[in-house]
Parts: C-alpha cells; sequence; structure tokens
C-alpha cells in the first residue's frame, strides 16, 4: 500500500484510467468482432460495422489505450476482408492522369 499522500493519489489515479482503459479496450473488441461477423456473414449493415470499428480504434490510439500501428493493422486487415467479400479491390493509390496539352493563346 502507498504511504505518502501523492503516492495514494497516483493508485486513486491509476485505478480510474485502467477501468477507462478496460472500457475503450472492450469497446474495441466488440466494435471489430461484430464488423467481422458482419463480413463473414455478408451483412448489408457490414460497411457501417465497419466505420464503427474504425472510429473505435481511431479512439483508442489517439488516447494511447493502444498503439496507432496496431489500429492502423486492424483496420487494414479488416479492410482487406471487406474488400475481399466484395470482389472489389482493395483502394491503392489513385490512377494517374495523364496531363492535358496547354492551349496557346496569342500574344498582344
Amino acid at each position: 500500500m502507498p504511504l505518502t499522500s501523492s503516492a495514494k493519489k497516483a493508485l486513486k489515479q491509476d485505478r480510474a484510467r485502467r477501468e477507462i482503459n478496460d472500457l475503450t479496450r472492450n469497446k474495441i473488441k466488440s466494435a471489430v468482432k461484430a464488423a467481422r461477423l458482419a463480413i463473414a456473414a455478408g451483412d448489408k449493415d457490414a460497411s457501417a460495422k465497419l466505420d464503427a470499428a474504425y472510429r473505435e480504434l481511431d479512439v483508442a490510439s489517439k488516447k494511447n489505450v493502444i498503439h496507432k500501428n496496431r489500429a492502423s493493422r486492424l483496420k487494414s486487415r479488416l479492410a482487406k476482408k471487406i474488400a475481399k467479400v466484395s470482389d472489389a479491390p482493395v483502394a491503392t493509390k489513385p490512377a494517374k492522369k495523364t496531363p492535358t496539352k496547354k492551349v496557346a493563346t496569342k500574344k498582344k
């Protein structure tokens, strides 16, 4: 047990933060699981659940509950799964535009 008043306060803060972080982790897990199940089942609301999972992952990484690379990795895996099911190509770089010819103007 902490002896000093500052250590007591730190323990109290740690417990409060742990509860908030645990809730955030549980939100992530349930949102990602719901998105995976919706994608696997081919539900029409799979994109809505995917958006909810993205949102929860972004919030958790912003709060430093999870690492930003982990959030990015999970989002990437979900995007691959939904692209595979919908037979749509995974978003890549946009196609290069061909340069248009400039029309010469007469100088006066």
